[in-house]
């Protein structure tokens, strides 16, 4: 299961980069490949309640790789985070297939509170370097998220949104 969800990952990589070399070039050179990878087995461990450990090596992989994911998030196979460094992706976060996420990126939460508190991206969304997405919101399949935006309410399908606070552009 991992190597199907890390073979996703790397197909991901070469639809959505153009400068993407072969799959080994992927795998050893994209830090946001490599961050995906380690999240798997850091979320596996997390579910079978070994937290301490999954958190110890989330920290690790956050070092190598510049990319943090809390190991309880959970990540749809085939998602591709481009030049990852600074994404930060919380505990109660969850990400659809296909979705892209450029340097920067936070799926974070609002507070302190309780149970869900960080977005649910849907399938094939594109999220632009920098923006921000906060709250216990969802962001709709195929919606886009302008550079730089703060998203603090949930975006319909197929609706691009940019600014502060983001606000809709387009919808198709």
């Amino acid at each position: 299961m991992l190597f199907k969800k890390l073979k996703a990952d790397i197909a991901a990589a070469q639809a959505n980069d153009p400068a993407a070399g072969n799959k080994l070039e992927i795998f050893l050179t994209y830090p946001g490949v490599r961050a995906l990878s380690h999240h798997r087995l850091e979320h596996a461990l997390y579910k079978l309640r070994f937290k301490f450990l999954a958190k110890c090596l989330s920290g690790r992989t956050r070092r190598i790789t510049g990319v943090e994911i809390h190991p309880a998030a959970q990540i749809a196979a085939g998602v591709f985070i481009d030049h990852g460094m600074g994404v930060v992706i919380g505990e109660t976060a969850k990400i659809g297939t296909g979705t892209v996420l450029y340097q920067g990126v936070t799926l974070g939460g609002t507070g302190k509170q309780k149970g869900k508190r960080h977005p649910t991206v849907g399938e094939h969304c594109q999220i632009g370097a920098g923006a921000k997405i906060l709250g216990n919101i969802t962001i709709g399949n195929h919606a886009k998220i302008g550079a730089g935006a703060v998203v603090l309410k949930s975006v319909p399908p197929y609706t691009t949104v940019v600014g502060v606070p983001a606000k809709p552009v387009k919808r198709i």
